[in-house]
């Protein structure tokens, strides 16, 4: 999945359960022949399709922005791939609606960078709660705490966490796909 297909894979995910993803993201790629749209396929799409997809308006607003950019070239797939993870985040949280979380998720999916964490994503810090025996799941602030001493392997250690709450949850799916999905639900 290049760049543009993760933030896209991301900004649906958020604040929805990996079920109610899936289903939204197939409703996009059936928009588009079974595959996900380029930015230019996104923006010439109606936003009305779109939203009878299932994005709420403000995704809407959110895809066609980050498409738009890539199109004009305020930001650049290329050059965005060479920049230290922290300049990418910067980067993309310039796109009202794209915070850390999706930026890390595609850094993970897109960039496949070794050492990135998502600590405000809950199911990470149920998985931290659980493998570290703690009475509460771990703030975000904690979280970066405690992933510092995984470092520089953080993308797997927390792949291997994602992985163990699916496991216990009985939910499907790769400690990659979990990884990125959103969990709040």
């Amino acid at each position: 999945m290049d760049l543009f297909g993760a933030l896209l894979f991301q900004v649906i995910g958020q604040q929805l359960s990996v079920a109610a993803t899936r289903r939204t993201l197939a409703r996009i790629e059936a928009m588009f022949a079974g595959r996900l749209p380029s930015p230019a396929e996104l923006v010439a799409t109606d936003p009305v399709a779109l939203r009878g997809a299932g994005l709420s308006w403000r995704k809407v607003e959110t895809l066609r922005d980050l498409a738009a950019r890539l199109i004009d070239g305020r930001l650049s797939i290329e050059e965005l791939g060479t920049l230290p993870d922290d300049e990418i985040i910067a980067a993309l949280t310039e796109v009202p609606g794209i915070g850390p979380w999706t930026a890390q998720g595609a850094l993970i999916i897109a960039l496949e960078r070794q050492d990135v964490v998502l600590p405000g994503d809950l199911a990470l810090r149920k998985a931290i709660q659980a493998a570290y025996e703690l009475d509460r799941p771990p703030s975000s602030d904690e979280v970066v705490a405690i992933a510092e001493k995984w470092r520089p392997y953080r993308t797997l250690a927390t792949g291997y966490l994602f992985a163990s709450a699916f496991e216990r949850s009985g939910v499907p799916g790769s400690a990659t796909t979990a990884a990125v999905q959103p969990s709040q639900a």
